[in-house]
């Protein structure tokens, strides 16, 4: 008798606190009754929770829900072939009243994620491992970044550097359903082999009714080489050169006639421009035959002296190229993650592990320094349409019919970037 009232207490006691925490899915119910019967015998088990500290709450729900679908998609067996219906889908879930972990997560919130399939198939041919990824953007919160993007987009980039977050409005949601399906075929046709953006998760997060959306893509500058300059270039040269604001902050994004007026140049050898060049070409084709421009390549340019010689000189401050922690500086936890390809061999200065480091090129071996090269394409998602079609009207007025303005056709558009590319190279 007395062995039953203990368990039925037990049970009690699990489910009024399942009651209260109300967490979002079963399994999480589960789990609650699971740690009240054993916590008399073990302590630790309850701690098996993961939680999601942010200062942001849009970031704690962010990576609430990462790790929530990239577990959901672990039970979900891997298809032969992605299906039409695949590139309309979503998942979504609403969670209310949520008041466990409550300093760190709202009690209300929704996060939805798009093609959820579609797009742990791109991460696989991008040779991103789903756990890793799940680890990168939710073991610690993602930092925010003083990049300024197009019409006010905010970045994060993952707490270990390896990914880039950004807000992007309801019209590039719509305009990435209308391209997903063309650029998952080119990518699976160019084997992940591309300077365009990698595309790893797209979501919709709403938290006190605000609807918040978002894209992860591979980071385009390093995780542990710093950039000390970069450029946005387009290949235009009206107007594309950077404000005394934008000059102002640590690291200034430049423009197409900075580059120029600095004299800058990209020192790779042969073999390193043929095949960047090749790969530019077809991407560059593919995203004229989508009608997008409006595109930029990024170029992230690290010195390895420099570099060097800055370790020299502060071994204990680290230099943070993609912008200052906002976690009240949560630094990589100790148990760094298990995706550090590069733990195992200790890296020399300028080198890089180019499965982690995809868009990385060294220079030459008669470049003036020894530098290392970033460059990737961004921003594509800019359709052609009546807005562009009006300013370019408005800006052949302004500057005549011949001026290198930036918004011209998708074709015009893109073989002016591939020409203007291929003469920064030396």
């Amino acid at each position: 008798g007395e062995l039953q009232q203990i368990s039925a207490a037990d049970i009690i006691v699990g489910l009024t606190a399942a009651v209260c925490l109300n967490m979002a899915s079963a399994g999480g119910i589960a789990a609650v009754i699971a740690s009240k019967t054993k916590t008399k015998k073990k302590h630790f088990v309850a701690q098996k929770v993961k939680l999601f500290r942010a200062s942001d709450p849009l970031l704690s729900v962010l990576m609430w829900g990462v790790n929530h679908s990239i577990n959901e998609l672990s039970h979900v067996q891997i298809p032969i072939m992605l299906m039409p219906d695949d590139f309309k889908a979503y998942s979504k879930i609403k969670v209310d009243n949520h008041l466990f972990n409550k300093e760190n997560m709202p009690s209300h919130f929704k996060f939805k994620e798009y093609c959820p399939l579609v797009f742990r198939n791109l991460r696989e041919r991008f040779g991103i491992d789903d756990q890793d990824f799940s680890n990168s953007l939710t073991r610690s919160a993602p930092l925010n970044s003083e990049a300024q993007g197009r019409s006010g987009a905010r970045f994060h980039t993952s707490y270990d550097k390896r990914y880039v977050i950004k807000t992007i409005s309801s019209e590039d949601v719509a305009e990435m359903h209308n391209i997903l399906k063309k650029y998952h075929q080119f990518i699976v046709e160019c084997h992940g082999n591309t300077l365009l953006p990698q595309f790893l998760g797209m979501y919709r997060l709403t938290v006190d009714g605000d609807e918040t959306y978002m894209i992860v893509t591979r980071n385009v500058f390093s995780h542990r080489l710093s950039v000390y300059k970069k450029y946005d270039l387009k290949g235009s040269t009206v107007a594309r050169e950077a404000s005394d604001k934008e000059k102002a902050k640590e690291l200034p994004t430049y423009k197409d006639n900075d580059f120029i007026n600095d004299g800058q140049k990209i020192h790779i050898d042969g073999e390193n421009k043929k095949m960047f060049l090749e790969k530019l070409r077809k991407d560059v084709e593919f995203l004229a035959q989508l009608k997008l421009m409006d595109y930029s390549l990024l170029v992230g340019i690290h010195d390895v002296e420099r570099a060097e010689q800055e370790e020299v000189e502060s071994e204990d401050n680290e230099v943070e190229e993609e912008g200052e922690s906002d976690g009240g500086g949560i630094g990589t936890p100790p148990d760094s993650p298990s995706n550090t390809l590069d733990s195992n061999k200790p890296l020399c200065p300028g080198e890089f592990d180019p499965s982690i480091d995809v868009y990385a090129i060294k220079s030459n071996e008669g470049a003036p320094r020894k530098e290392v090269y970033f460059m990737a394409i961004i921003d594509i998602l800019q359709h052609y349409d009546a807005k562009k079609k009006a300013a370019h009207a408005a800006k052949t007025v302004k500057h005549g019919a011949g001026a290198e303005i930036s918004t011209v056709n998708p074709e015009q558009y893109s073989k002016r970037f591939y020409d203007f590319i291929t003469t920064i190279l030396s």
